[in-house]
């Protein structure tokens, strides 16, 4: 691993902050854009059109941008990226004052955004452990945490109230506006020394690094079996986390504003988990501390297939929210404290992969199942086999050996 500098509260506080102003940006657009699809076509079709375009590119691309991650300069890839999503949209933006709205052209950015979406998780995952000490890795998550979710958060009412009063237009140079900022900051004041194989010139392709970090997966049995449980995972949280505003319309009405609810109290329990994770850190034993998550997360799951009460229902939405982050901090903490440097981008694009298409594929699953099934039904069930998950997690040994402090190991 690369040692930290001295100075490495300043780099990662201007790393996040350009960070956090680019994500405002590409959040106001990418709402921007679905509730553009949404009001103009009003078609599901379309609507599963601009899912597709915004997760498969992710899914194909990560193995490529695990491997740059770690061939080459994280803090170039990542203005790389910014780059090109700003560029697509700065394009579009000029065709759209142009007269020219065909909705392809939104599905082209909105993958081509996918892309740069790929090459920024990984290589963001791997950046942070060169610029945080080891010890401060959980209150750094924690804190990144918390405030990406007060921007999803604060985005919608954002984008929504630009709507209103401007066009889309607009929105779309606010993006390529905050992308240019984020860029400067990153390459004028963010100094961090770049890790030790992208000194070195590369021999071997692309697939061959890919394969080895497959293999170094494989072969790492913590690596495998967590793998293993975020996948089961995400495929039986799919129902919670694009079938709850369809079932909150057939049940409890088709008010907007009970949409908007769910969105605001869900990114509001994000907030507040990233908050107590960077206060608390966890138990001692990471693996506890994602079990805990998890088992919150399937009761609650249960729960929204219970309730009748839509204030109750938001309040368990909301603790849903919150233990996000208590699953989500440790897990990244504990792939960046275990694995090695020089494999840590292509097992944060194996972990993208597993992310950017599990959901999805559950979507497959459970999304046909809802026209013959009631919502509340999938929610029991996926919620009853996720408190299982849990606790399984929290029985699994290789788990629980991996998650104990290094003093510990």
């Amino acid at each position: 691993m690369n040692n930290p500098s001295n100075n490495w509260k300043k780099n990662i506080i201007l790393f996040l902050t350009s960070q956090t102003i680019s994500l405002l940006g590409s959040s106001l657009v990418q709402y921007a854009i679905i509730w553009y699809i949404t009001m103009t076509t009003q078609s599901g079709v379309m609507m599963t059109i601009s899912i597709i375009c915004g997760f498969v590119p992710t899914f194909f691309l990560s193995p490529f941008a695990g491997v740059w991650a770690d061939r080459y300069n994280r803090k170039v890839l990542i203005m790389a990226s910014d780059s090109l999503i700003a560029l697509a949209t700065l394009i579009m933006a000029i065709l759209f004052m142009a007269g020219y709205n065909s909705m392809w052209l939104l599905f082209v950015v909105l993958a081509i955004r996918a892309l740069g979406t790929a090459v920024q998780t990984p290589t963001v995952g791997a950046f942070i452990p060169q610029i945080v000490p080891q010890e401060n890795l959980t209150k750094v998550n924690g804190i990144n945490g918390s405030i990406q979710a007060l921007v999803m958060l604060a985005s919608p009412m954002l984008s929504g109230a630009l709507m209103s009063v401007t066009t889309i237009n607009l929105i779309f140079f606010i993006d390529v506006f905050t992308a240019v900022i984020a860029i400067i900051v990153l390459l004028l004041f963010v100094h961090v020394p770049v890790h030790s194989k992208a000194v070195n010139k590369q021999s071997g392709g692309y697939f061959k690094d890919f394969h080895e970090g497959l293999i170094y997966t494989k072969n790492h049995r913590y690596l495998r079996t967590f793998f293993i449980f975020e996948a089961l995972f995400l495929i039986l949280a799919a129902p919670a986390a694009f079938l709850t505003p369809l079932q909150v319309t057939r049940t409890f009405g088709n008010d907007v504003w009970r949409l908007t609810a769910i969105e605001i109290v869900f990114s509001a329990g994000m907030t507040l988990g990233g908050i107590i994770m960077a206060s608390w850190g966890g138990f001692k034993n990471k693996a506890h501390t994602m079990a805990l998550s998890t088992l919150v997360t399937g009761i609650c799951t249960l729960v929204l297939g219970i309730i009748p009460v839509f204030w109750i229902y938001l309040f368990f939405m909301g603790a849903i929210g919150l233990s996000m982050p208590v699953f989500n901090i440790p897990s990244t903490v504990l792939l960046q404290e275990k694995v090695e440097e020089e494999y840590m981008g292509r097992v944060f694009g194996v972990m993208s992969m597993i992310t950017s298409s599990m959901m999805p594929a559950g979507m497959l699953v459970f999304g046909p199942m809802a026209d013959y099934i009631k919502i509340e039904w999938l929610l029991r069930v996926t919620g009853v086999l996720i408190v299982f998950i849990g606790i399984a997690l929290y029985l699994n040994k290789i788990l629980l050996e991996a998650g104990k402090p290094s003093t510990q190991i």
